[in-house]
């Protein structure tokens, strides 16, 4: 079989420095990629590049301007851009109406600037890195963007509301990007990721952590920031991967709450 081949060339994780983006970050440095972190924590992003072997850039994504710099200043130290993995999001939690009041609408705007906006930010100015580029296979190949979305974009629950919206834009953009850049070489994937261990999860205490894996139809359990990383490399390996939304989640589907 076939597999593209990225060794050696420069990739951006946004959300680099914990959770699902520091496995990725790990993951595609084993991989043999030279690895920009874009994160807002400063210590835990300098201390994991360090670990890697990567480069940490502090980056807000929800800032077009803060993205472009930080894209210069990743390719100034990884080199060119060939894989891109967004990985930064939050997850505040509210509802639509709660005790009379409205769902708070600077929540709202925030949760998709970061989740959404984010993600369209750094993808669309990162492809234009790739787009300027040769290509490096006989298909044509330029570049890999991976998305995350979330199981909440299909099964989104009672609290999740802005959370929702946003990873349902990210599984919406999905296609319409790949499709954009089809002729460009660059392709495009997302993954809609279940219950995972992340730093979120971990500051529940062991027994809800256990009964929220229970949930899962197989493996029951929560699933591991390492297996999210081995679809990422997947995805960046497989050249028929493109214009896909994976959901990677033991089979779930959510209850209302």
């Amino acid at each position: 079989m076939t597999f593209q081949n990225w060794t050696g060339q420069g990739a951006i994780v946004t959300g680099g420095a914990s959770g699902l983006g520091a496995a990725t970050a790990a993951r595609l440095a084993e991989d043999g990629m030279k690895v920009a972190l874009f994160d807002l924590n400063a210590e835990a992003g300098r201390a994991h590049a360090e670990k890697i072997g990567g480069h940490y850039v502090q980056v807000d994504v929800a800032d077009a301007a803060s993205v472009a710099d930080g894209i210069s200043e990743a390719e100034a130290n990884v080199g060119k851009l060939r894989v891109l993995v967004n990985c930064a999001g939050i997850a505040p939690a509210a509802k639509t109406v709660s005790r009379g009041a409205a769902h708070d609408p600077a929540l709202f705007d925030k949760v998709i600037g970061v989740n959404l906006i984010g993600t369209f930010n750094c993808a669309s100015q990162v492809a234009a890195r790739m787009v300027a580029q040769d290509p490096l296979d006989p298909d044509g190949a330029r570049g890999v963007i991976v998305n995350t979305a979330s199981v909440a974009a299909y099964d989104g629950q009672i609290g999740q509301l802005a959370y929702a919206a946003s990873k349902g834009g990210v599984v919406g953009m999905t296609l319409p990007m790949a499709r954009d850049l089809a002729d460009k070489g660059i392709r495009v994937c997302t993954i809609a990721p279940g219950l995972f261990l992340t730093p979120l999860m971990e500051t529940l205490p062991e027994e809800v952590q256990t009964s929220l894996g229970a949930q899962v139809p197989f493996p029951s359990r929560l699933g591991k920031p390492e297996e999210y990383a081995d679809m990422v490399s997947q995805i960046t390996r497989n050249p028929m991967l493109n214009g896909e939304v994976i959901r990677l989640d033991g089979a779930i589907r959510m209850a209302p709450r």
